[in-house]
Protein backbone atom coordinates (compact mmCIF):
# COMPACT_ATOMS: atom_id res chain seq x y z
CA UNK A 1 0.00 0.00 0.00
CA UNK A 2 1.13 3.53 -0.68
CA UNK A 3 1.42 5.46 2.56
CA UNK A 4 -0.68 8.53 3.17
CA UNK A 5 2.55 10.44 3.72
CA UNK A 6 3.80 9.52 0.24
CA UNK A 7 0.49 10.45 -1.36
CA UNK A 8 0.52 13.78 0.46
CA UNK A 9 4.07 14.44 -0.71
CA UNK A 10 3.17 13.70 -4.33
CA UNK A 11 0.14 15.98 -4.24
CA UNK A 12 2.14 18.77 -2.63
CA UNK A 13 4.84 18.45 -5.29
CA UNK A 14 2.26 18.52 -8.13
CA UNK A 15 0.56 21.56 -6.65
CA UNK A 16 3.86 23.40 -6.54
CA UNK A 17 4.73 22.73 -10.18
CA UNK A 18 4.25 25.66 -12.56
CA UNK A 19 1.26 25.44 -14.88
CA UNK A 20 1.70 25.79 -18.64
CA UNK A 21 0.84 29.27 -19.82
CA UNK A 22 -2.22 29.49 -22.04
CA UNK A 23 -2.65 32.57 -24.16
CA UNK A 24 -6.04 34.26 -24.15
CA UNK A 25 -8.04 33.14 -27.20
CA UNK A 26 -9.63 35.50 -29.67
CA UNK A 27 -12.90 37.02 -28.52
CA UNK A 28 -15.74 34.77 -29.64
CA UNK A 29 -17.95 37.68 -30.61
CA UNK A 30 -15.20 39.18 -32.75
CA UNK A 31 -14.57 35.84 -34.46
CA UNK A 32 -18.28 35.41 -35.27
CA UNK A 33 -18.41 38.94 -36.72
CA UNK A 34 -15.33 38.22 -38.84
CA UNK A 35 -16.88 34.97 -40.13
CA UNK A 36 -20.07 36.79 -41.07
CA UNK A 37 -18.09 39.50 -42.87
CA UNK A 38 -16.04 36.87 -44.70
CA UNK A 39 -19.26 35.30 -46.02
CA UNK A 40 -21.12 38.51 -46.83
CA UNK A 41 -18.19 40.28 -48.51
CA UNK A 42 -17.99 37.71 -51.29
CA UNK A 43 -14.57 36.47 -50.16
CA UNK A 44 -16.02 33.11 -49.14
CA UNK A 45 -17.59 32.57 -52.57
CA UNK A 46 -14.36 33.64 -54.27
CA UNK A 47 -12.21 31.23 -52.26
CA UNK A 48 -14.76 28.44 -52.69
CA UNK A 49 -14.83 28.87 -56.46
CA UNK A 50 -11.02 28.87 -56.60
CA UNK A 51 -10.80 25.43 -55.00
CA UNK A 52 -13.63 24.07 -57.16
CA UNK A 53 -11.92 25.37 -60.30
CA UNK A 54 -8.70 23.60 -59.34
CA UNK A 55 -10.60 20.39 -58.70
CA UNK A 56 -12.48 20.71 -61.99
CA UNK A 57 -9.26 21.08 -63.95
CA UNK A 58 -7.81 18.02 -62.24
CA UNK A 59 -10.90 15.90 -62.94
CA UNK A 60 -10.92 16.95 -66.59
CA UNK A 61 -7.24 16.03 -66.97
CA UNK A 62 -7.43 12.67 -65.17
CA UNK A 63 -10.83 11.34 -66.24
CA UNK A 64 -9.65 9.74 -69.47
CA UNK A 65 -6.49 8.22 -68.02
CA UNK A 66 -7.85 5.76 -65.47
CA UNK A 67 -10.29 2.88 -65.50
CA UNK A 68 -13.63 3.53 -63.75
CA UNK A 69 -12.80 7.06 -62.56
CA UNK A 70 -14.78 8.42 -59.63
CA UNK A 71 -14.95 11.44 -57.40
CA UNK A 72 -16.22 11.68 -53.83
CA UNK A 73 -18.16 14.71 -52.64
CA UNK A 74 -19.09 15.66 -49.11
CA UNK A 75 -22.59 17.18 -48.90
CA UNK A 76 -22.89 19.92 -46.27
CA UNK A 77 -20.95 23.10 -47.17
CA UNK A 78 -19.52 21.21 -50.15
CA UNK A 79 -22.46 20.27 -52.38
CA UNK A 80 -25.32 21.90 -50.48
CA UNK A 81 -25.26 25.18 -48.56
CA UNK A 82 -26.82 25.34 -45.10
CA UNK A 83 -26.21 29.07 -44.77
CA UNK A 84 -29.84 29.94 -43.83
CA UNK A 85 -29.58 27.62 -40.82
CA UNK A 86 -26.01 28.68 -39.94
CA UNK A 87 -26.83 32.38 -40.06
CA UNK A 88 -30.08 31.95 -38.11
CA UNK A 89 -28.18 30.14 -35.33
CA UNK A 90 -25.30 32.66 -35.31
CA UNK A 91 -22.84 29.78 -35.74
CA UNK A 92 -24.26 27.83 -32.78
CA UNK A 93 -25.33 24.22 -33.28
CA UNK A 94 -28.76 22.92 -32.31
CA UNK A 95 -29.24 19.31 -33.38
CA UNK A 96 -32.88 19.09 -32.28
CA UNK A 97 -35.79 21.49 -32.26
CA UNK A 98 -37.96 23.27 -34.81
CA UNK A 99 -36.83 25.47 -37.67
CA UNK A 100 -39.94 27.48 -38.41
CA UNK A 101 -38.92 31.12 -38.01
CA UNK A 102 -36.24 31.66 -40.67
CA UNK A 103 -34.40 33.94 -41.14
CA UNK A 104 -34.60 34.03 -37.34
CA UNK A 105 -33.42 31.19 -35.16
CA UNK A 106 -33.06 28.93 -33.43
CA UNK A 107 -33.15 26.37 -36.22
CA UNK A 108 -32.72 22.68 -35.42
CA UNK A 109 -30.23 21.08 -37.80
CA UNK A 110 -32.16 17.80 -38.14
CA UNK A 111 -35.35 19.67 -38.95
CA UNK A 112 -33.60 21.96 -41.44
CA UNK A 113 -31.95 19.08 -43.30
CA UNK A 114 -35.21 17.13 -43.50
CA UNK A 115 -36.97 20.08 -45.16
CA UNK A 116 -34.69 19.45 -48.19
CA UNK A 117 -34.43 23.19 -48.87
CA UNK A 118 -30.65 23.59 -49.08
CA UNK A 119 -29.39 25.10 -52.34
CA UNK A 120 -26.54 23.74 -54.42
CA UNK A 121 -23.24 25.54 -54.64
CA UNK A 122 -23.12 26.62 -58.29
CA UNK A 123 -19.46 25.72 -58.66
CA UNK A 124 -19.90 22.23 -57.21
CA UNK A 125 -22.93 21.62 -59.40
CA UNK A 126 -20.88 22.63 -62.45
CA UNK A 127 -18.07 20.28 -61.38
CA UNK A 128 -20.62 17.51 -60.95
CA UNK A 129 -21.98 18.04 -64.47
CA UNK A 130 -18.48 18.11 -65.93
CA UNK A 131 -17.55 14.89 -64.15
CA UNK A 132 -20.61 13.09 -65.49
CA UNK A 133 -19.92 14.36 -69.03
CA UNK A 134 -16.46 12.81 -68.82
CA UNK A 135 -17.80 9.47 -67.61
CA UNK A 136 -16.77 9.97 -63.99
CA UNK A 137 -18.91 8.29 -61.33
CA UNK A 138 -19.88 10.56 -58.44
CA UNK A 139 -20.31 9.32 -54.88
CA UNK A 140 -21.63 11.38 -51.99
CA UNK A 141 -20.13 10.43 -48.62
CA UNK A 142 -21.77 12.39 -45.82
CA UNK A 143 -21.87 12.49 -42.04
CA UNK A 144 -25.66 12.60 -42.17
CA UNK A 145 -27.47 9.55 -40.80
CA UNK A 146 -29.51 6.90 -42.60
CA UNK A 147 -32.77 8.30 -41.21
CA UNK A 148 -32.18 11.30 -43.48
CA UNK A 149 -31.63 9.30 -46.66
CA UNK A 150 -34.96 10.11 -48.28
CA UNK A 151 -34.79 13.84 -47.51
CA UNK A 152 -31.13 14.05 -48.51
CA UNK A 153 -31.68 12.30 -51.84
CA UNK A 154 -34.65 14.55 -52.54
CA UNK A 155 -32.65 17.66 -51.68
CA UNK A 156 -29.75 16.62 -53.94
CA UNK A 157 -32.07 15.91 -56.84
CA UNK A 158 -34.07 19.10 -56.36
CA UNK A 159 -30.82 21.09 -56.23
CA UNK A 160 -29.72 19.59 -59.56
CA UNK A 161 -27.56 16.59 -58.60
CA UNK A 162 -28.89 13.59 -60.46
CA UNK A 163 -27.61 10.22 -61.64
CA UNK A 164 -25.02 9.75 -58.89
CA UNK A 165 -23.33 6.40 -58.36
CA UNK A 166 -23.84 6.22 -54.61
CA UNK A 167 -25.01 8.03 -51.49
CA UNK A 168 -23.23 6.85 -48.35
CA UNK A 169 -24.67 7.86 -44.95
CA UNK A 170 -23.78 6.93 -41.41
CA UNK A 171 -25.60 4.10 -39.66
CA UNK A 172 -28.19 5.50 -37.25
CA UNK A 173 -26.76 5.82 -33.73
CA UNK A 174 -23.15 5.27 -34.80
CA UNK A 175 -20.36 7.48 -33.46
CA UNK A 176 -16.67 7.81 -34.24
CA UNK A 177 -13.97 10.03 -32.73
CA UNK A 178 -13.44 11.60 -36.14
CA UNK A 179 -15.43 11.77 -39.35
CA UNK A 180 -12.32 10.32 -40.99
CA UNK A 181 -12.89 7.06 -39.09
CA UNK A 182 -16.15 6.64 -41.01
CA UNK A 183 -15.36 8.30 -44.33
CA UNK A 184 -11.99 6.62 -44.97
CA UNK A 185 -13.46 3.07 -44.95
CA UNK A 186 -16.31 4.33 -47.14
CA UNK A 187 -13.82 5.42 -49.80
CA UNK A 188 -11.94 2.14 -49.42
CA UNK A 189 -15.16 0.25 -50.20
CA UNK A 190 -15.66 2.33 -53.34
CA UNK A 191 -12.16 1.35 -54.44
CA UNK A 192 -12.92 -2.30 -53.68
CA UNK A 193 -15.76 -2.03 -56.20
CA UNK A 194 -13.16 -1.26 -58.85
CA UNK A 195 -13.32 2.54 -58.96
CA UNK A 196 -10.31 4.84 -58.99
CA UNK A 197 -11.09 7.91 -56.88
CA UNK A 198 -9.32 10.72 -58.68
CA UNK A 199 -10.61 13.50 -56.42
CA UNK A 200 -12.06 13.75 -52.91
CA UNK A 201 -13.67 17.11 -52.15
CA UNK A 202 -14.86 18.40 -48.78
CA UNK A 203 -14.89 21.36 -46.42
CA UNK A 204 -13.32 19.67 -43.37
CA UNK A 205 -9.80 18.24 -42.97
CA UNK A 206 -11.52 15.09 -41.64
CA UNK A 207 -13.29 14.74 -45.00
CA UNK A 208 -9.91 14.29 -46.68
CA UNK A 209 -7.88 12.45 -44.04
CA UNK A 210 -7.06 8.79 -44.50
CA UNK A 211 -6.18 8.64 -48.19
CA UNK A 212 -8.00 6.45 -50.72
CA UNK A 213 -8.03 9.24 -53.32
CA UNK A 214 -5.44 10.55 -55.76
CA UNK A 215 -5.99 14.13 -54.60
CA UNK A 216 -7.98 15.90 -51.93
CA UNK A 217 -9.42 19.40 -52.28
CA UNK A 218 -10.26 21.33 -49.11
CA UNK A 219 -12.95 23.98 -49.43
CA UNK A 220 -13.05 26.95 -47.04
CA UNK A 221 -15.31 26.69 -44.00
CA UNK A 222 -14.57 28.92 -40.99
CA UNK A 223 -18.15 28.48 -39.74
CA UNK A 224 -17.86 25.16 -37.90
CA UNK A 225 -15.44 22.28 -37.36
CA UNK A 226 -16.13 18.55 -37.63
CA UNK A 227 -13.30 16.57 -35.96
Amino acid sequence: MISLTLVSSILSFAAGMPRAAVAAPANVGDVAAAAMAYHDSGSYDRDFRSVIQEASEWVRLRAGHVSKPAIVLDIDETSLSNWPEIAANHFAYFREGPCDALPEGPCGVDTWEKTAQAKAFAGTLSLYAQARQHGVAVFFVTGRYENEREATALNLETAGYRDWAGLVLREDGSHTASAADYKTPARARIEQDGYRIIANIGDQPSDLAGGHAERGFLLPNPFYRVP
